[in-house]
């Protein structure tokens, strides 16, 4: 996953209205029943079926951490989505995204002023389009360049150009050496 994929499903999971399972047997049950069969699940996870049932049993208590991870990474993209669901069509319809960034912003403007990309620390509310663009693009498997190049035509409209108000001789922004980006909605 690219950095804009990541922060969207960090914001995703952040919306959750209740945890998921803690104990491990609580984690294995869920997936059981998401993925129909220990068979699935052993195949999602990368273990052996009769790991998932010592594990769901009670059997084996603490698996190695990199088991552990990607049952949590496993049970978290599988809870809730139907709150998921809702919280990405309301960032879509009506409330949009917030983008929170440093990076290294360059941009096509017209000749005689200067186009050196420079890092910059920003936080930018985009309207819903965009967030209705990310998740679009998200959906379809856009690469994490042509994501970033969404973020960065909505930095260019509503910071660079304030909605209109100024620079509208600026063409292209681009994002590049992110240090990090979050995304809340």
């Amino acid at each position: 996953m690219g950095e804009i994929e990541d922060a969207i499903e960090r914001a995703d999971r952040e919306g959750f209205t209740q945890d998921p399972p803690k104990t491990l047997k609580g984690r294995i049950n869920f997936l059981v029943k998401k993925l129909k069969s220990t068979s699935a699940v052993a195949a999602e996870l990368g273990i052996s079926q009769r790991s998932v049932e010592r594990y769901r049993k009670g059997d084996r208590k603490t698996p190695p951490k990199e088991i552990a991870d990607r049952i949590d990474d496993a049970v978290r993209a599988r809870w809730q989505p139907v709150v998921r669901g809702r919280r990405r069509k309301q960032a879509a319809t009506t409330a949009g995204i917030t983008v929170e960034t440093r990076a290294r912003f360059g941009y096509t403007a017209p000749v005689g002023s200067t186009d050196d990309g420079r890092f910059r620390r920003l936080t930018v509310h985009l309207p819903p389009y965009y967030a209705q663009r990310l998740f679009d693009a998200r959906e379809a498997g856009m690469s994490d360049q042509q994501m970033r190049q969404i973020v960065a035509d909505g930095f260019r409209e509503i910071y660079f150009q304030d909605d209109g108000a100024r620079a509208m001789g600026l063409s292209k922004v681009e994002i590049s050496d992110i240090d990090y980006l979050d995304i809340s909605f």
